[in-house]
């Protein structure tokens, strides 16, 4: 499997003002990220995800260590020409239109025009911005603007698209749409390298996740080998039970709550949730859902980061 960013002992440290004291934001971080891979670079504010991602684009120098994107260095105009990028805070000229601003990138990689044009709707329809193409971007939201973001970094049909916070500032919609067009990148081929916060988006389209805290990495690998597969709880939910009915099945639960007309139990196993289950059809009531638990993304980064702390 082809490797599109190796980093090896990335270290960078910072000294904002001659009479501070130096600060270490990245400390020896090794990284891999494999072609075709959706990868998510996961860490609490300050973990160094940024200066990790600005030291992959070339924007900062580390202070030492190597980084390679697709066998050559984060300078190299022919690396650039296959990246695809969009920072957490990123910058527009904001008297251009969306449709200007696409075109403007689009020029910066010599597409030429005809194909430019053709590239430029497709990416608006893609991000859901053709109504809002010819409007200045001063009068976008910020969901508008990542949207429009999104479409610059993939002017280029880039093999690498990095993105640093991409669901930041969008709505749970803009945030599938978001995820929707990721998968799509991955089924193209591409690699996607992103950072984020939200970790439950993160844990349904990602293959393999880095855990990254105090500018190193505590964590590397795809999430079934990461995440603890044990059964933890088993959450039942039912309604239309006899008062009978409810005092059995809640003898042998976890917890009990009520919501409405809906009873929410959880049981520490299998057995015990079946066996309710059985009981609530016999006293007449209705199943809504039986859901097995088991720990999630953002529990896990939770504790691993609880640890290291």
């Amino acid at each position: 499997m082809e490797t599109v960013i190796q980093i090896k002992d990335l270290t960078k440290v910072i000294q904002p003002h001659f009479w501070s004291k130096k600060q270490m934001i990245l400390q020896g971080l090794d990284l891999e990220v494999h072609s075709g891979e959706i990868f998510g670079f996961l860490g609490p504010n300050g973990a160094g995800k940024t200066t990790t991602i600005k030291s992959l684009m070339g924007i900062i120098g580390p202070t030492s260590g190597q980084i390679r994107i697709l066998g050559r260095g984060p300078r190299d105009t022919a690396v650039k020409q296959q990246v695809g990028y969009l920072p957490e805070t990123p910058y527009f000229y904001d008297h251009l239109t969306g449709r200007e601003f696409l075109n403007f990138c689009g020029r910066l990689f010599a597409i030429p025009k005809n194909d430019l044009r053709a590239k430029t709707n497709r990416l608006l329809a893609l991000v859901k911005m053709e109504e809002a193409a010819d409007r200045q971007l001063r009068k976008y939201s910020k969901g508008m603007l990542q949207r429009i973001g999104l479409a610059q970094a993939l002017i280029n049909d880039p093999k690498l698209v990095v993105l640093d916070e991409p669901l930041t500032g969008l709505d749970p919609m803009g945030r599938k749409e978001f995820k929707d067009i990721i998968a799509g990148l991955k089924e193209k081929g591409t690699t996607v390298f992103f950072s984020s916060h939200i970790l439950p988006d993160a844990e349904t389209i990602c293959d393999r996740v880095a855990i990254i805290n105090k500018g190193k990495v505590l964590r590397v690998g795809r999430l079934d080998e990461l995440l603890d597969a044990k059964l933890r709880s088993v959450e039942l939910i039912c309604r239309g039970l006899t008062a009978e009915g409810l005092n059995k099945i809640k003898k042998p639960a976890s917890t009990s709550n009520q919501n409405g007309d809906e009873h929410i139990l959880t049981f520490p196993e299998m057995s015990p949730a079946n066996n309710a289950v059985r009981e609530v059809l016999a006293s007449g009531g209705q199943v809504v859902s039986l859901n097995p638990l088991k720990e999630s993304l953002e529990e896990y980064f939770a504790r691993e980061v609880s640890k290291d702390a």
